[in-house]
């Protein structure tokens, strides 16, 4: 079977056990909170610079939120925030 070259392949890497983007950010956030950081700044902090020195690799919350593209961490933040805030004109 021939192959179109002007076809796009897509290809995706998985998250260890199946972990969905809003598991790493609650757990990153428990993690950060019990090292008595505050975790909305810090994780703020690491989406603008992507410094991941930003996120403490206290119960691996470092290497978890690296599993995650900072774009995805918007989209997600922001389809909460909208989920959350979005209601029903009256």
């Amino acid at each position: 079977m021939k192959r179109e070259m002007d076809q796009t392949m897509q290809f995706s890497v998985g998250r260890e056990n199946g972990q969905t983007v809003e598991d790493i950010i609650l757990a990153v956030y428990h993690a950060m909170k019990e090292k008595g950081y505050d975790p909305i700044n810090q994780i703020v902090g690491y989406i603008i610079s992507g410094d991941p020195t930003y996120i403490t690799s206290y119960q691996n919350a470092r290497y978890l939120i690296r599993q995650v593209e900072r774009d995805e961490l918007l989209e997600e933040l922001v389809q909460s925030y909208i989920r959350h805030h979005d209601k029903p004109a009256e």
